[in-house]
């Protein structure tokens, strides 16, 4: 049905799909224009820009928007109601088990006079037998056609069904007769532990604190085993077979920062990390877990000037911070700049992860890596109080409603996580060669010793060799660049001790963001935004590495 038809018509009707978050856009658009299922999902704001399609058939363009916070200014919310003006034919989309409170709330936030509407009432599986009732009432009331539906089950009959109706859709009533709505039962939301009043927020944390450690625990156990093999039966057979090649191919092939040498091992501790990392925040969202935990955790938010939902796009910082700085258009403009502080600092990339521990490991210390994730997430937070001084303890809470717990489909999490894969292989691994080469480069020409010769004494001060330059230098182009510290099989990495390692890794980490990380955050809050951004993230760093080595050297 999708672009089925190749002449192209002249004008198409703009239909834009309306509706709070959680209430079912982005599955009714996938089911109308047959998208495969995972590019949307059982996520609180899973869409953070305009989706366009063409159902050229019925000549209509389909815009699925932002979903709608109430008393929110964010960057979604203004663009959803700018593309509602552009619209021809308006769907609004609302849960039908909260259809009552939340029609009214969605009607006085929007201009719709004059434009054709279609009202479609999803989670209709959730709604008793009182839901034709209330289909009828509003029929009748608003003057427009209302449709119940189960969006994630959508065939045929339904996608012509509301094809229909748009064609046909007409304006709704200048004033709406909706004085006596009939009610009806419906399937709460479950209630677990997250709600609980007192424990809500410590389940949570020792939730989100599962999500990471049990795939990272996992995938470290994995990549010490296959690394033996690897060695034994790969790394040495090529170096005998190498070993009167001329000595520059050699070096960028087998070298210290060799294409093959380097880049095998530390694919192997990589990989692992980025796909169960990836099936774990996949499950988590499609379940709808990831949205009780933040509205558990937004008190303690809000102590470092962030609210809950803006832990949604640091939670998707420890994929890509690139994604999550695109995620943070759904924060409010007064906390917007502050989560992109905290996303930039604190929230570490399934690359960064990968290569931390992969040099935490190589060097015989693989437990710091837990200590690591802690003391990044507590200075990540402080590093966000320190420089954004809003504080929300007074603000009113943002409408939303408990997202429904359910079974996530295989189909789903599938499509998410090859998605991450294909991230990785198909971006990260090619520039992280390429850092091998020009390491390689560096190294064979002598120009690494320069530049660990002028960061010598910068690095003196935190008691770290100059031959650590390099993995802090490569770390700024990408997190995943430390891994050239793996050089030699990782015998620099092996000879530091646990306070040099856990000082190395943590200032290659937040030192600054990586620059693709920096370049998004120019295009989306500016240039000034990223430069203020760069050095007061740059102060924080050298200043709690500074306390940390010594805190190191005085306990030690």
């Amino acid at each position: 049905m999708l672009n089925s038809v190749v002449e192209q018509p002249e004008e198409l009707r703009k239909v834009v799909l309306v509706g709070f978050e959680s209430a079912g856009k982005s599955a009714l658009f996938r089911g109308l224009t047959g998208r495969d299922t995972g590019e949307e999902s059982n996520v609180r704001g899973s869409t953070v820009t305009i989706r366009r399609a063409e159902l050229l058939e019925h000549q209509l363009e389909l815009l699925d928007t932002p979903g709608i916070r109430m008393k929110d200014d964010s960057v979604t919310t203004m663009l959803t109601l700018k593309q509602l003006a552009a619209g021809d034919t308006v769907i609004l989309v609302i849960r039908g088990t909260d259809v009552v409170q939340e029609l009214p709330l969605l009607l006085g936030m929007l201009d719709v006079t004059g434009k054709n509407a279609v009202l479609v009432l999803t989670f209709a599986d959730k709604c008793g037998p009182g839901l034709s009732a209330q289909v009828n009432y509003y029929r009748k009331g608003l003057g427009i056609s209302v449709l119940p539906l189960n969006t994630r089950e959508m065939d045929g009959n339904a996608q012509d069904l509301i094809c229909r109706a748009i064609v046909a859709a007409r304006s709704m009533k200048r004033h709406p007769e909706l004085a006596s709505t009939p009610e009806s039962s419906v399937i709460e939301p479950q209630t677990t532990m997250f709600e609980h009043t007192v424990w809500g927020r410590f389940v949570a944390l020792a939730a989100l604190v599962l999500l990471f450690a049990a795939p990272v625990y996992v995938a470290y156990l994995f990549s010490g085993w296959i690394q033996s093999l690897a060695d034994a039966w790969i790394l040495e057979p090529l170096h005998r077979m190498t070993a009167g090649l001329w000595s520059p191919l050699q070096a960028i092939m087998l070298g210290d920062y060799g294409m093959i040498s380097l880049g095998l091992y530390s694919f192997i501790w990589a990989f692992p990390v980025v796909f169960l990392i990836g099936v774990s925040v996949a499950v988590t969202e499609e379940s709808g877990l990831k949205d009780r935990i933040t509205d558990s955790l937004d008190g303690w938010m809000r102590k470092i000037g962030l609210n809950g939902k803006d832990l949604i796009p640091v939670l998707s910082g420890f994929g890509c911070n690139v994604v999550a700085v695109f995620q943070s258009r759904t924060c409010s403009s007064c906390t917007r700049k502050a989560c992109v502080s905290m996303i930039s600092f604190g929230s570490a990339c399934s690359y960064q992860i990968g290569a931390s521990l992969s040099i935490f490991s190589s060097g015989g210390k693989p437990w710091l890596f837990f200590p690591y994730m802690l003391v990044l997430v507590l200075a990540g937070a402080l590093h966000t109080r320190l420089w954004n001084r809003n504080r929300l303890d007074d603000t009113l809470p943002l409408h939303a409603n408990r997202t429904f717990l359910q079974k996530p489909s295989w189909h789903s999490v599938s499509w998410r996580v090859r998605s991450v894969m294909k991230q990785f292989l198909v971006q990260a691994m090619p520039i992280f060669i390429a850092i091998c080469v020009v390491a390689t480069l560096l190294e064979q020409t002598g120009a690494l010793s320069a530049l660990t010769d002028a960061l010598t004494p910068a690095l003196a001060i935190f008691h770290l060799p100059g031959d650590a330059a390099g993995g802090i230098l490569f770390s700024i182009l990408r997190k995943d660049g430390l891994l050239v510290l793996n050089q030699d099989q990782g015998s620099f990495v092996e000879d530091l001790s646990g306070g040099q390692l856990f000082i190395l890794v943590y200032l290659a980490s937040t030192l600054t963001a990586c620059l693709v990380t920096m370049w998004t955050i120019r295009k989306e809050l500016g240039a000034v935004f990223a430069m203020q951004l760069a050095g007061k993230q740059l102060v924080t760093s050298l200043g709690s590495a500074f306390v940390l080595a010594w805190l190191w050297n005085w306990i030690a």
